[in-house]
């Protein structure tokens, strides 16, 4: 059983997809950090650097956005022109296709897509693409022939999955609906300098209903009355059908700890996740790609060694493209699964994964295992996730993950008051304000004891509330301290 749940906040609207009780997939925006995805902006080109086959271009942003040098491009966005030709100063159309990370700022291209119900019109490129979901052969061939025959000229469309089925009225009132709509944008686009919004992507709610709700979804459940009611209308303007499956929340718990998703999104941060048998994964996220290690745990098997293994890397396995879908993470993924000898049990982990990726609405491609037993993994990122959203650098460690030992830290200050020590003597002694855990290691060190004795100076240690553990602060103590 399918379900997405809609939570609706003055301060944050959060989706939840769940499937047979599980969470699958969050996503959370909020209305002072929307994303930036599918905006298309009217930019100014601030700088281009032909050795990199890059230009950044000011769309208004904090940070100037990244367009990468591969296709023709023109001021009111249509083909023809040259990258090469881009020149500081000049006027280029161009959509968001990766939000801000870190020190990066938001990618573009030219290459724009608006996207409808069962079709996403390509304005600037000729060009017909089918959805990898639609398998049948037969009405893949028939939904090509529509999309030719409906197409605007010179202009690009791709048939997505809710399109099976559809008939061609269906899919040409959309079609129009996106011609009319990148009229718009072209006309605000002559008549806006630059940099200018000229196309904001839909909320989220609209989103939902235009990307998500389909046959496969039992239920859309809604616990705000007014999101409900515009959520509704719209389901019933755009797939009738389905519009029943739209349900308002009224009773009084949260929404989210009602199905039992508000749980698991507090479990994002964490770096272990338990398997059902008693093994666990080890997530690791780094500038460039992410490590998942796999560990039996307290899994002992009932069989021999080979099939525990085996049992533990396919239940791994499948746990592994549910973290990367609910954590929604991107990039490189390289998985080390425990070491199987027998190749038949890595091409059935392959083919596993490979089937289950495909439930999957982010593309991802499953490479293959390296000679060093990795399984190599790539997912597209797009979108700021979730968990990017709800949490920040730690304000110790700054991300790291790491913090000097109170031992190290105690170090240093020995260092440093020998130091002092040499230039001046402080004939009344020392006072050291430290984190708690510090003074704690040194109740238990010989460290001042020995500096004391060494130095023949006395030195005091005092907890300061809110002190960060790696800091510290030396005063000289006066007469009568």
């Amino acid at each position: 059983m399918k379900t997405i749940l809609l939570n609706v906040t003055p301060e944050e609207t959060r989706m939840a997809l769940m499937e047979d009780g599980r969470l699958m997939e969050t996503e959370a925006e909020r209305p002072f950090h929307s994303h930036l995805v599918g905006n298309i902006y009217k930019g100014r080109v601030q700088n281009v650097l032909p050795g990199m086959q890059a230009a950044f271009i000011d769309i208004g942003q904090k940070k100037n956005a990244f367009l990468y040098l591969g296709d023709g491009v023109s001021e009111d966005g249509r083909r023809g022109g040259v990258h090469e030709n881009l020149s500081i100063g000049q006027s280029v159309v161009v959509q968001v296709i990766k939000d801000a990370v870190g020190t990066k700022g938001p990618r573009v291209a030219t290459k724009l897509s608006l996207p409808g119900r069962n079709v996403v019109l390509m304005p600037t490129v000729s060009y017909i693409g089918m959805s990898r979901r639609i398998e049948d052969e037969q009405e893949r061939n028939r939904l090509s022939v529509l999309a030719r025959e409906i197409c605007p000229p010179e202009m690009g469309l791709i048939v997505r999955t809710v399109a099976a089925g559809q008939d061609e009225q269906t899919l040409s009132d959309d079609v129009h609906y996106l011609e009319r709509l990148w009229a718009s944008i072209s006309a605000r686009s002559r008549v806006l300098s630059a940099p200018a919004l000229l196309y904001r992507d839909a909320d989220m709610a609209i989103r939902i209903v235009r990307d998500l709700l389909t046959e496969e979804v039992d239920r859309l459940v809604v616990d705000d009355v007014e999101t409900y009611r515009n959520v509704r209308e719209l389901a019933s303007y755009t797939s009738p059908a389905l519009a029943d499956r739209v349900e308002l929340y009224e009773a009084g718990a949260s929404l989210f700890r009602a199905y039992g998703a508000e749980g698991e999104l507090e479990s994002l941060a964490e770096r272990e996740v338990e398997l059902p048998s008693g093994g666990f994964l080890v997530i690791d996220r780094t500038e460039a790609l992410t490590v998942i290690d796999v560990n039996t745990g307290k899994f002992v098997g009932n069989s021999n060694l080979s099939d525990t293994i085996f049992h533990t890397n396919m239940e791994a396995a499948e746990e592994i493209l549910r973290q990367l879908r609910l954590r929604d993470v991107g990039g490189i993924i390289v998985v080390d699964f425990i070491d199987m000898d027998e190749d038949g049990q890595k091409e059935d982990l392959l083919a596993f994964m490979r089937g289950r990726a495909k439930l999957d609405r982010t593309k991802i491609n499953i490479i293959g295992i390296t000679q060093l037993g990795l399984v190599e993994i790539t997912r597209k990122k797009s979108r700021q996730n979730v968990e990017s959203i709800l949490y920040g650098d730690c304000p110790c460690c700054h991300g790291s993950g790491r913090v000097e030992s109170p031992e190290t830290v105690a170090i240093r200050i020995c260092r440093d008051i020998r130091r002092i020590e040499e230039r001046s003597h402080a004939d009344f002694g020392y006072e050291v304000e430290v984190h708690e855990t510090v003074a704690l290691a040194l109740l238990d060190s010989p460290l001042v004891d020995r500096l004391s004795s060494e130095l023949g100076v006395k030195v005091a240690f005092v907890i300061k509330p809110g002190m960060h553990p790696e800091s510290y602060a030396i005063t000289e103590r006066g007469n009568g301290r």
